[in-house]
This record gives structure tokens, sequence and C-alpha cells, in this order.
């Protein structure tokens, strides 16, 4: 059987990545033994000090890494996580921004055109994309996470937006994306509020194809203490199984979660299982498929990513400047604006200048700017 030459589709030869990690690991058959002469590709943010967030030279390596592996005939599958056990990614490196990109609409306009086409890399993608939801998926990683065609997650994995408490709005996909995983109504309050959702609510409500507990104490997998993992009824008649625990019920769950050790093999033996039945599909059929349903996300994508940048770049001038300044030179618990003596500042016809950043920073002694 003749074999013809096959030309090299990838847009940089041979790219080596810094920021990121790119690996080609075994495919599974049905025993759990490796396939020969096919892979997948995992693509890893390798920020853990900084809870995965991603700089932009991440942004430029992961736009590289989603082409190499489109391009890689052997590549069955494409798995998108993150480094460590605490956060798959938080989105965009917040001290970046501030130190950067803050007052720079012109640098942060450029910076989202990286951004925009890495969520549509991913959106394009010749390969089914799986998103190895190791922890924390918040902001932008909840954005290029739902921009993955499949989502499996450690039960220790938050989920959530940030953007309006901290100088933004979700605009990198979550107003695109978020209701059509888990409808309107959640979506806008996860948009607008920012509370976090814990994996089993994310999964309750549609935005994720499976849970996987990875706590391990006295030697046996238990599912996330801070978590209601049972169906009940509260004295309000409210569904609760999902929600994150509260109060002292929290304090005593964070204690056995102390107690015990975060095994992620699991997460990675469910990741592998859904690649094996990835498999055991017919390429062209499978990924023709996965393009039709991408096609709901696509629309709203295409229709708002461009205006949505240019808002999101002059937005660096006002709120995104003040509190991405906030987050980065706050301390812990002080790492937001003032909101009420910011909205009490615009009701009085004050403009955004030097003072009215100064006035509504939370100051290192714990209080914020206060009224003049």
């Amino acid at each position: 059987m003749d074999v013809m030459t096959l030309k090299d589709h990838r847009l940089v030869a041979d790219t080596r990545y810094t920021a990121i990690r790119y690996e080609r690991r075994p495919v599974l058959d049905r025993t759990g033994q490796p396939v020969e002469g096919l892979t997948n590709a995992w693509i890893w943010l390798n920020n853990p000090a900084q809870l995965n967030s991603y700089t932009t030279e991440a942004l430029a390596e992961l736009i590289l890494a989603f082409r190499d592996a489109s391009c890689d005939r052997g590549v069955v599958a494409v798995i998108l996580t993150g480094a460590g056990e605490r956060a798959f990614c938080t989105g965009g490196n917040t001290k970046e921004y501030a130190e950067y990109y803050a007052g720079r609409p012109q640098e942060y306009r450029q910076y989202m055109r990286l951004f925009n086409d890495l969520v549509t890399g991913i959106l394009t993608c010749d390969k089914p994309v799986i998103n190895r939801v190791n922890g924390m998926r918040v902001g932008g990683g909840q954005e290029i996470g739902m921009a993955c065609d499949f989502s499996i997650a450690s039960d220790m994995a938050n989920f959530g937006q940030a953007g309006p408490r901290h100088g933004s709005a979700p605009d990198g996909g979550s107003t695109d994306f978020l209701h059509l995983f888990v409808g309107i109504a959640n979506a806008m309050e996860s948009c607008t509020l920012c509370e976090p959702w814990s994996a089993y609510k994310a999964q309750r409500l549609g935005l994720l194809n499976g849970v996987v507990p990875v706590l391990r104490i006295d030697g046996a997998f238990v599912p996330n203490p801070a978590v209601v993992t049972d169906r009940w009824i509260d004295e309000r008649g409210s569904i609760v199984y999902g929600d994150l625990l509260t109060g002292s019920a929290f304090a005593a769950a964070k204690a056995r979660i102390a107690s015990g050790q975060i095994d992620l093999a699991p997460l990675d033996r469910a990741v592998d299982a859904l690649a094996t039945k990835l498999l055991h599909t017919m390429p062209d059929c499978l990924v023709k498929t996965i393009e039709s349903v991408r096609k709901k996300k696509l629309e709203h994508w295409q229709r708002n990513a461009e205006t949505n940048r240019a808002w999101l770049a002059l937005n660096m001038m006002t709120e995104a400047k003040a509190g991405f300044t906030a987050f980065n030179e706050g301390t812990a618990g002080r790492r937001e604006v003032d909101f009420i003596e910011l909205r009490r500042r615009l009701a009085q016809g004050y403009t955004w200048d030097d003072e009215m950043f100064s006035r509504i920073h939370p100051r290192q002694d714990g209080s914020s700017g206060g009224r003049a």
C-alpha cells in the first residue's frame, strides 16, 4: 500500500513551550492498554503559584498548542488542564493586568485579540476537547472551560465568575455560553453575583459531564466534605444538593479536608475513559457531530467577541483599572474596591481621576478611601 507524503499544516514548526506544557500521552484501548501510533494531546496551564492564571505569553502559546494538536493526525482528543491541585484556571493574570494593562486600553485590546483567538481555537479545534478541571475554574478559566466540548471535574473544584466584583464583565465567553448550559436564570445569577458553585451544583445544573471524588481519607476516596452531596430539602422547601456549606459546618468540613490528601488519579482515569470512548468512533463523523453542536456556542461568540473586546479595552481606563489594582495591592479579605463609595461618588458627579481611585482603593490598614 502506498503511503502519501504528508504536508505540515502547523503555524510554527517545533514550537518551544515555556509558559505552558504540551505533552502527548497514550490513548488507551478498552483493556486499558496504550494504543500504538495514537495519543492524546495534554495542554497544561502551568502557573500554579498564581492559580494557573494565564499571562500574555501563555495565551500565545495556548493558541499554538491547540493548532499543533488540531493538526496532529495521531491525536484522538485534546485535554486542557492546569498544573497542581488548587486550580484549573482563575482567568487572566491580575498582577499583569494591574501593573501593565490598567490604563492602557490599546494594549489590552491587543491582549484580548490573543484571548479571543484562543477561545476561537478551542471552538474550531479539529479534535474533541476535554476540560480536565483539577481545581477552581473561575473568571476567564470558566470561559475557556466552557469553550471545551466536555468537562470532567475534581469534586474539590469550584466554578464561577468574578468580573463585576473586580472591575470587568464576563464577556470573554460566559455571557455567550453559560445560559446554553444552565439556563438564563442561573447564568444571570452566576455572571452578576459572582458566587461560587461547587462541582456537584455545576453538574446538577448541566455544566459538567462528570464529577470525581479526589479526597483520600484513611485510604478511601470521600466526596468533598464542604458540599451537600445528599439530596435533601431545607426548612423552606428548597433543594440544596450541591450547595457549599457555611458557618460552623464549613469550618468542620475544612478540618476534615485537612486530614486527608488530594489524589487526582481518579480524575485522570475518568478523562482517559472518556477519551477511550471517543477513540471508538468514526473520526470524521465524530468531528462533524461536535462541530454541529458547537455551532450554538459559535453563533453567540462570533456575534459578540469583537464588540466585547473593544468595551473590555476601554474599561481598563475606569472600573477595571480600579478593580484589578485593588485585587493586586489589597490584603487578604481586602481585595475589592469600596463599592458603596464608588456608587456614591458617581451619583454625585465625580469623574474618574486619581482622587476617585484613591478614595475607593482598599487601604493596607483595612479601611477604604472613604468619603471626601
